[in-house]
């Protein structure tokens, strides 16, 4: 019995502790989606509607729990014999990027409200995969081993599928959810195998672990390791809508119902570039001297066809205005890759820049997608040109989509996406790629146009016909999205007030020691 019991102490525990604050954010919205899905079964159709006011009362405490994790880096789910190896990590990183998933998904969920009673979505199900989607968006920034980040990054996207397609008997909302399922379903099968790969050449999941195993990979296994680096970095890219993984995005925005096409532009785009940072500069900076180059050709490329794509619509075609939103999306998405590619060059404190420029760009994407939330109740045909004379219409309206339109542009007084573009532009210089900062500032340039062009149109007077359908068919605008736009707006007028705030993360450490 004493041997047995010496035997016990000297025997390492494998039980993990768990730190349920530090995953409080992803769990309380999982939970809550269970809480939905359940409910609908015994909730009367007419009560239908609080199904969604219970999801974004879920929402807003889960924002609210990442207060308490602001006071120090926290980890948990670690190895028992190395400490330091953590499949969950609440560093400033996560919570930033968790709160920008969580107040997304928040503003998503209000614009739904009036969504999914106008248009009869099953209910229960589009709240259950909006929080399942987010849920797995929150946990991704916070993953720190390869298999939690896959998963995570499935999590966050089956149900997106799913969601795109919510509107039943629409031809453009099925072929979009099957075009979007079929690419990202190939796109994840390329980087499973590429995990598989760096796992085989490094016998570890754990970023910190693979990091360091692949500083010394032997001479018979390094092109096996290099395979497994550029095949992970394949899905994240898909994510992130980079070139040329960007086919899915304008069909998938225009069959999508508008607040998950919004959904979709920021949180999908967080999820994409979260992993692609992760994986970059924690576990493979091994190997900057391949993916630094390829992350910056592929910059380049994806903001000249975005901007270039944007260019070509069209104001008078149907789902002009959403396509142009989806373009200018992978454009955007090029300037967020820039600072990924300059880590290769100068370290991965240039990270900073592109969680600014995230931030900036999240809160005016989503408020540009609110307004054509409000002006679709009245014009569903989302052509650009339905938007002219929009300030007679809704002075206010107008008014927050052009200063979003503008932030997008990085011009005054949008001074914080000025600023997003000036710390982006930055980040290239500092890390030598001159030519990449030419790209970029010669894609502001032509984006100035389609977004200038958008914003004069606001303010054209209304044609003699288009005035009197105006008057005819002006309805009130429902609370929600009018509180969308209205969070959305104060956001973006705040951080351009204070672009300080941007300066802070674009140069601050996110990442624990």
């Amino acid at each position: 019995m004493t041997a047995l019991t010496v035997l016990a102490a000297e025997t390492p525990s494998l039980v993990q502790s768990v730190d349920w604050l530090a995953i409080a954010p992803v769990v309380i919205t999982a939970a809550v989606g269970l809480l939905v899905l359940v409910a609908d079964l015994f909730v009367p159709e007419r009560s239908k509607p609080v199904l969604g006011w219970i999801s974004v009362a879920g929402l807003a405490a889960a924002t609210a729990t990442l207060l308490p994790l602001r006071a120090g880096d926290r980890t948990t789910f670690c190895l028992t014999g190395d400490p330091a190896a953590c499949s969950y990590v609440a560093d400033h990183f996560a919570l930033v990027i968790q709160f920008l998933v969580l107040v997304g998904a928040l503003v998503t969920a209000l614009l739904s409200v009036t969504a999914v009673r106008d248009t009869r979505m099953p209910a229960g199900e589009y709240w259950f995969l909006l929080l399942s989607s987010a849920a797995g968006a929150a946990l991704l920034p916070a993953s720190r081993d390869l298999a939690t980040l896959i998963v995570a990054l499935e999590v966050a996207s089956l149900p997106a599928f799913a969601l795109v397609g919510m509107r039943r008997g629409d031809r453009l909302s099925s072929e979009a959810a099957l075009k979007f399922f079929l690419s990202s379903v190939t796109a994840t099968a390329v980087s499973l195998m590429g995990v598989s790969f760096v796992y085989a050449a490094t016998g570890s999941l754990h970023l910190t672990q693979v990091a360091d195993r692949l500083e010394d990979v032997p001479g018979q296994l390094d092109t096996l390791a290099m395979a497994g680096v550029a095949l992970t970095l394949v899905g994240f890219a898909f994510k992130t809508a980079a070139v040329p993984f960007h086919f899915w995005v304008p069909d998938t925005y225009v069959g999508a119902p508008l607040p998950i096409a919004g959904y979709l532009s920021v949180i999908g785009k967080a999820v994409g570039f979260t992993g692609l940072i992760l994986v970059t500069v924690i576990a493979f900076p091994a190997y900057s001297d391949i993916w630094g180059p390829a992350l910056a050709v592929l910059a380049a490329l994806t903001m000249t066809v975005g901007n270039a794509g944007a260019l070509r619509q069209s104001a008078d075609r149907p789902n002009s205005a959403v396509r142009l939103l989806a373009w200018s999306s992978v454009g955007q998405a090029g300037y967020l890759l820039v600072p990924i590619a300059a880590a290769a060059y100068s370290g991965r404190d240039q990270i900073g820049s592109t969680v600014a420029y995230a931030l900036m760009y999240a809160a005016v994407n989503l408020g540009a997608f609110a307004v054509a939330a409000l002006v679709a109740r009245t014009k569903p045909l989302h052509r650009i040109s339905d938007y002219r004379g929009l300030y007679a219409e809704r002075p206010l309206a107008a008014l927050s989509l052009a200063f979003f339109l503008l932030c997008l542009a990085g011009l005054p007084p949008g001074i914080i996406g000025l600023f997003a573009k000036v710390t982006v532009f930055r980040s290239a210089v500092d890390a030598g790629l001159g030519w990449l900062a030419v790209v970029m500032a010669v894609n502001v340039v032509i984006a100035l146009y389609y977004y200038l062009r958008w914003t004069a149109l606001l303010f054209r007077g209304p044609e003699g016909a288009e005035a009197a359908e105006g008057a005819r068919t002006r309805t009130k605008a429902p609370w929600p999205v009018t509180a969308a736009i209205i969070v959305t707006a104060i956001t973006a007028v705040v951080l351009s007030g204070a672009p300080q705030l941007v300066l802070r993360v674009a140069s601050g450490s996110l990442f624990a020691q």
